[in-house]
């Protein structure tokens, strides 16, 4: 997520202190992984000399001043933008449970061990998300949805993995049953090699 543009959207509503910016993402995007202060005042930072925030006024607190965030028009156009544009789907060409299961059968462990302990983990975290989505709100039931559609996924291509392990040792492991069968070329001739 862009912390940067997250911000922006924040601000277009009404101008804020960085921690009250911090507080209001914790809340609603956090999920249980707040922001840093230093990251907070790094972003805003950025954000300011591109141009994007200006200082809309400073106030006098406990400790170092209070410095208030005001959207600019160029940040306006920023968040309007980022809103607009499509967020990559993410294709997981190089995955590392993959690479696991490919490694596994390579050293002669046993693929299935790995294909289990992985749909336990899964399991376990979609039942704690199921269990935050009835006591939360809709925000928390939202964000639940999505993961566990996520992990709903992951588990099909565990299920598809573990049905065909024989097929992919064949394929990645010498020497394997099936590993050695050379496939029979299609030709159309005959076996006198005139042409059918």
């Amino acid at each position: 997520m862009s912390i940067g543009q997250t911000f922006l959207g924040l601000l277009e509503s009404s101008p804020r202190h960085g921690y009250e910016l911090k507080r209001l993402y914790d809340e609603r995007f956090g999920q249980g992984r707040p922001l840093h202060y230093g990251q907070v005042y790094a972003t805003l930072a950025r954000l300011l000399k591109s141009g994007l925030v200006q200082v809309d006024g400073v106030e006098p607190g406990a400790g170092p001043e209070r410095k208030r965030y005001a959207i600019t028009a160029a940040g306006v156009t920023d968040v309007e933008r980022w809103l607009r544009e499509p967020e990559k789907p993410d294709v997981y060409l190089q995955n590392t449970l993959y690479a696991k299961v490919v490694l596994g059968l390579l050293t002669g462990r046993d693929a299935t061990d790995i294909l289990d302990v992985q749909r336990s983990a899964h399991l376990r975290v979609m039942r704690e998300l199921t269990r935050r989505k009835t006591s939360g709100d809709l925000a928390d039931q939202l964000i639940c949805d999505f993961a566990l559609f996520h992990l709903e996924a992951d588990l099909r291509w565990l299920e598809l993995t573990a049905a065909r392990l024989d097929q992919l040792a064949a394929t990645v492991v010498p020497g394997a049953p099936g590993a050695d069968a050379t496939p029979t070329p299609h030709h159309s001739e005959q076996h006198d090699g005139s042409p059918a």
